[in-house]
């Protein structure tokens, strides 16, 4: 049977409106793509579906060493992403928070915070207490965001003890000036990956679909620059304008131009793991997104919508489920060691 019409069997995916065309050029692929999927639900945000159970409130908080407080004031975000973040604003106020998360049982944790006006997360206060909370905790796993960075910067990101790097890679200079407001340039962004990429870190560069303002424009070229430079895993994110201003609204990014990107994105990076990151639009164009990447062969889907844990088992793709940032996944395996995974089989999906 077509994927088409195995996905329209699926009660949760009923009307979902797929192209065809694209679905045909995905499912003539499938022998080129990986035979299993992961899910991850990593407990940034509240998550369940009638497939997976609600995940853990503190297996992988986000903890920003800012608080709320982001000085370049994108237009996509203004900082309120930032928000919901448990605060860290001292380096004895992160050792505090870690070991307050570590006894209610997280295994890792998004460690992030408000940029500079040039676009540079301030970390240096805290890379000893990073350092002696990976000495202490050694199996508590810490994954970045780096924002841009020289090369000493990676350094001693990599001196610190970090489990995974992660940074946007944009390449619209467009974007760029209009919406982060930055007076930096592509050739800083692929600088910044090259210096990242050639310490001993694990990187995972996100590229956000459709961060000028809803449409697409300079994902090709990053997507380009992630080919040259070989990361451990990439993940791909589709904006979330819920935090634009009235003034400059964002439109929604069409989900069969995102579900093409994928498939491009697989081809050109066949041996990369490559994943679908928790920020993308909910509703139906959620679940058309989360379809398209499942079908595209993308490695993992973080907060998968309802009705893709029956998908990929109907199409044929192993799957299991950790709580966790999908960009552990590095590998092929995620870095965060054993014990974390579920896996999903044949009796979670109706007869």
């Amino acid at each position: 049977m077509d994927w088409l019409n195995i996905a329209a069997k699926i009660e949760p995916l009923e009307g979902l409106s797929l192209d065809a065309a694209l679905v045909g050029e995905m499912q003539c692929a499938a022998d080129t793509m990986d035979d299993s999927i992961d899910f991850y639900t990593p407990s940034f945000k509240s998550y369940a579906t009638s497939e997976i159970a609600s995940c853990s409130k503190s297996a992988w908080p986000a903890v920003s060493i800012t608080g709320p407080d982001c000085k370049l004031q994108c237009d996509h975000c203004k900082g309120r992403v930032l928000a919901s973040m448990i605060p860290a604003r001292t380096p004895e106020e992160l050792w505090r928070v870690a070991n307050q998360q570590i006894e209610h049982g997280a295994r890792g944790m998004l460690l992030t915070g408000g940029s500079n006006h040039h676009n540079e997360v301030e970390y240096d206060p805290y890379y000893a207490t990073i350092r002696h909370i990976k000495e202490v905790f050694p199996e508590f796993r810490i994954a970045l965001h780096t924002a841009l960075v020289d090369r000493d910067m990676a350094l001693r990101m990599e001196d610190s003890g970090i489990d995974a790097a992660m940074m946007d890679v944009i390449g619209a200079q467009e974007t760029i000036t209009q919406v982060y407001h930055l007076k930096r340039s592509v050739d800083d962004f692929e600088r910044s990956l090259e210096n990242l990429v050639a310490t001993r870190l694990k990187v995972v560069p996100h590229i956000v679909l459709g961060l000028h303002y809803g449409h697409l424009l300079g994902e090709r070229v990053a997507l380009e620059m992630l080919r040259r430079h070989q990361p451990a895993a990439v993940v791909l994110v589709v904006v979330m304008p819920f935090y634009a201003p009235a003034h400059q609204p964002f439109g929604v990014p069409d989900s069969l131009e995102v579900g093409r990107f994928f498939l491009d994105a697989r081809q050109a990076l066949p041996d990369i793991p490559l994943l679908l990151g928790c920020a993308r639009p909910a509703g139906q164009v959620k679940a058309e997104i989360d379809a398209y990447a499942l079908m595209a062969g993308l490695n993992g889907i973080a907060h998968p919508a309802d009705g893709m844990v029956e998908l990929a088992a109907r199409l044929g793709r192993k799957a299991r489920i950790a709580s966790a940032c999908c960009s552990m996944a590095v590998g092929g395996e995620m870095v965060m060691g054993g014990g974390v995974w579920t896996k999903l089989g044949a009796s979670s999906i109706p007869a």
